[in-house]
């Protein structure tokens, strides 16, 4: 910040601008950095007139002199200088006619929800049948905004009725707030598991498959119900940590009805964090996704009438696919070879093991979930 020093400028010494700069004691920094600018700017211009003045500062003639003026009519008082809020004394109103609001409120009591671009050329069309002077799409926007909280648009209401008091009552959700995964990466085994459901129908029948892989290892697991909730999607969870060669600390999903009540509340006693993917954006889950594609065609397709009919037997033979796709089957993405080998591999690394006898890889089994 520029250093100011006043002393030389005032003709009555020091001593008389400490007399009056208590006065700007209360303002804040910025203000005071003004004040004390356009002191330096009124000294400058009685020492060295006006045609310096206006080169050195670029001012003009009538603003000092309206700041002397200001000094000298407050007593030299330096908070006369404080600069004036620019804000209009007369703000300019929005001229709108019963009209448009009649037109608005008709309008979208015609067609519940529709937006203001949607009602921007039938009301154009309307002022220009009527002489009437158009208003713009923000316009339009503030007025119904405005309607709503007069109330006198539509809303939709979701009523419960409770039979203890034979009454209806109209529900009021607040939509809770989602942890939303913004770019987060994963760093070793467990730090980002991701997790999906498939729904297939079968000769009449639904079942549902909830799949999970772990997006660092690529190790993978998935388990088939019979219906889809989020009590279902808990019992998942709780086979994948137990089958799990490492701890789970992050989970990302959509935004399905499973992964919530049951479910977040199992997580949260976890003490897992969950990331919800932003809607219509199945892009985020992308190694969940091809997973999914890939037991579909190499397991779920070929074994279709087992799991309508027999979805235990189907859960069984599940876990033998899984055990070759974790131990056995390589895979390009971790360089070719299986997820639990992988997993072995960065666990060693971790531990930074030197000893011949801790280093040598172990074919661990993996644990199998109970049906």
């Amino acid at each position: 910040m520029q250093q100011i020093y006043l002393e030389s400028f005032f003709r009555s010494g020091y001593r008389r601008f400490m007399k009056y700069i208590s006065n700007i004691a209360h303002l804040d920094d910025k203000a005071k950095q003004i004040i004390y600018h356009r002191v330096q700017i009124i000294e400058f211009f009685k020492e060295f007139g006006l045609l310096p003045a206006k080169k050195a500062y670029k001012v003009s003639r009538s603003t000092i002199y309206s700041w002397q003026g200001k000094l000298k009519g407050s007593g030299g008082k330096l908070s006369s200088l404080t600069p004036l809020d620019k804000a209009p004394k007369a703000r300019s109103k929005r001229v709108v006619k019963k009209e448009h609001y009649q037109f608005i409120e008709q309008y979208r009591s015609d067609h519940p929800g529709v937006s203001k671009e949607t009602i921007y050329p039938e009301l154009k069309e309307y002022c220009l049948l009527n002489g009437l002077k158009m208003i713009s799409e923000s316009t339009i926007g503030r007025i119904i905004k405005e309607l709503k909280g007069k109330g006198k648009l539509p809303c939709h209401q979701k009523l419960s009725y409770y039979a203890s008091t034979d009454k209806f009552v109209v529900r009021n959700q607040k939509k809770a707030k989602k942890l939303r995964i913004k770019g987060y990466r994963s760093k070793s085994p467990g730090d980002l598991v991701q997790i999906d459901a498939i729904e297939l129908f079968i000769d009449g029948t639904r079942r549902y498959i909830i799949t999970a892989i772990d997006v660092y290892a690529k190790f993978a697991f998935a388990y088939a119900y019979k219906s889809l909730s989020s009590a279902a999607a808990r019992d998942f969870m709780e086979k994948l940590i137990h089958v799990a060669p490492f701890t789970i600390t992050h989970i990302q999903t959509d935004n399905g009805k499973e992964f919530h009540k049951y479910f977040a509340l199992y997580i949260q006693n976890q003490n897992i964090i969950h990331f919800y993917n932003y809607p219509k954006c199945p892009k985020m889950n992308t190694f969940i996704e091809n997973f999914n594609g890939l037991i579909q065609r190499q397991y779920v397709s070929w074994h279709q009438q087992e799991l309508r009919d027999e979805i235990d037997n189907f859960n069984i033979h599940l876990m033998d696919y899984l055990l070759w796709y974790n131990t056995k089957k390589q895979h390009s993405s971790i360089g070719k070879i299986p997820p639990l080998r992988y997993y072995v591999n960065t666990l060693i690394k971790q531990l930074n093991l030197t000893n011949p006898l801790l280093v040598k890889k172990s074919n661990m089994l993996w644990t199998g979930a109970s049906t």
